[in-house]
């Protein structure tokens, strides 16, 4: 990917004058590329602060955490990095918090959960970008066709499943639990059923009595009577399972805003709602929607916090933050940003999604395992649900090695 921005190519994080910020790529397309956006920011930045200029480095999704973790090994750290996670640098202590870059009123900015969720202890070191949330998405003409409405429980949306199934349709309900995003999917129907990844103290629960009477329900209930699909969930990865969706071949799906956009240029009505909850909680009961954040952090290596927090005020200025959220159908991670998005206004599918993200449960990204434990659970939770797939047997064995990869950190 072109540099952004001016300076240098090199990993040769400080040279004079200049910041160095590795940033991960969110468009799949030249046109649709990131570098648009931090040539105008980075150009306008050095306009308003001659003397500091910032050299962006644009790296893929699936390779900037790597990355990034290989610089800051051979002690070229860049001075900011958009990315994944922060937890780990954090942990090593090379991370500066949000109080020794951003003025009092911008730290106080950023939404609830999302500050929440960037914090070790009480202090904020992840500083949230961009976030989204999910809801359940259904294809409106597919349910009017199965003569069936919005699900509010388990056994309404088991029931939307059968009649689409009845009706021909490919994927009743696509359950992608395939490597690429299980983690989401779990966690949405995990939070469901008054479950989650982590207890109230913040420790691991992932084999905990409310989990694994979700995977039972989800097996029983939907899999084996052949309501998820042709392809086994544990093959289904999301983009296959939005591809599908956008084919017209999905009832119901978890999605995220953009997902919404792409639908509606397809001309497929897409009915969005919170995702239901489980019948022992019941139909009046509202339960957390699951919410994602990529974090923007500061290291220490270079020494530039002055100019690091000018550039950072500067970047988190509502009209920047409503301009990238918007390029890429994401929800702003500020207060202020999130009310006034440039441009009049959030669309109103995007409300829905803000609504659901101000009482979102992120994952539990302040752990410095969670890389490690989020890439066991996408590996292994799709075999849950196999036919001879044991709900209990498959979380222990997901919470046994998590508890190993805590040790470890």
């Amino acid at each position: 990917m072109p540099l952004a921005g001016c300076g240098s190519s090199g990993d040769d994080a400080g040279g004079d004058g200049t910041l160095h910020l590795v940033a991960a790529e969110y468009g799949d397309t030249p046109a649709t590329s990131s570098k648009a956006f931090w040539d105008k920011v980075t150009a306008d930045f050095t306009a308003a602060h001659p003397g500091i200029e910032v050299d962006v480095k644009l790296l893929p999704w699936s390779d900037v955490d790597r990355e990034v973790s290989r610089m800051v090994k051979e002690g070229k750290a860049p001075d900011m990095a958009l990315m994944g996670s922060y937890s780990d640098f954090a942990a090593q202590g090379r991370l500066y918090a949000a109080d020794e870059l951003l003025s009092v009123t911008a730290e106080a900015n950023f939404l609830q959960p999302l500050a929440e969720a960037g914090s070790v202890g009480s202090t904020l070191y992840g500083l949230p970008f961009v976030a989204s949330s999910r809801l359940l998405f259904y294809n409106e003409a597919l349910f009017t066709k199965a003569g069936v409405s919005a699900p509010k429980t388990w056994s309404d949306l088991k029931s939307a499943a059968k009649a689409l199934k009845d009706k021909g349709v490919k994927y009743p309900y696509a359950l992608p639990l395939g490597p690429e995003e299980a983690h989401a999917e779990a966690m949405i129907w995990e939070l469901s059923n008054g479950g989650g990844y982590a207890d109230n103290s913040g420790n691991y629960s992932l084999a905990s009595d409310l989990n694994i009477q979700t995977w039972r329900w989800v097996k029983d209930n939907l899999v084996t009577p052949g309501l998820v699909g042709p392809t086994p969930p544990a093959q289904l990865n999301r983009a296959d399972a939005f591809a599908a969706f956008l084919r017209g071949e999905v009832g119901m799906v978890n999605g995220y805003p953009s997902l919404a956009y792409e639908a509606r240029d397809k001309g497929i009505g897409v009915g969005t709602v919170p995702m239901p909850v489980s019948d022992t909680l019941g139909a009046g009961e509202s339960t957390p929607a699951v919410g994602v954040a990529d974090w923007m952090t500061a290291f220490k290596q270079n020494g530039h916090r002055a100019e690091i927090g000018a550039f950072l005020d500067f970047l988190y200025q509502d009209k920047n933050l409503s301009d990238f959220a918007g390029r890429y159908h994401l929800l702003p991670s500020t207060v202020s940003a999130s009310r006034t998005p440039a441009g009049g206004g959030l669309d109103k599918k995007d409300e829905q999604f803000l609504t659901a993200l101000r009482g979102a449960q992120l994952y539990p990204v302040n752990d410095p395992s969670w890389v490690t434990v989020s890439d066991i659970i996408k590996r292994n939770i799709g075999r849950a649900v196999e036919p001879n797939g044991d709900p209990k047997a498959v979380l222990e064995e997901i919470a046994a090695q998590a508890k190993e990869a805590d040790k470890k950190h």
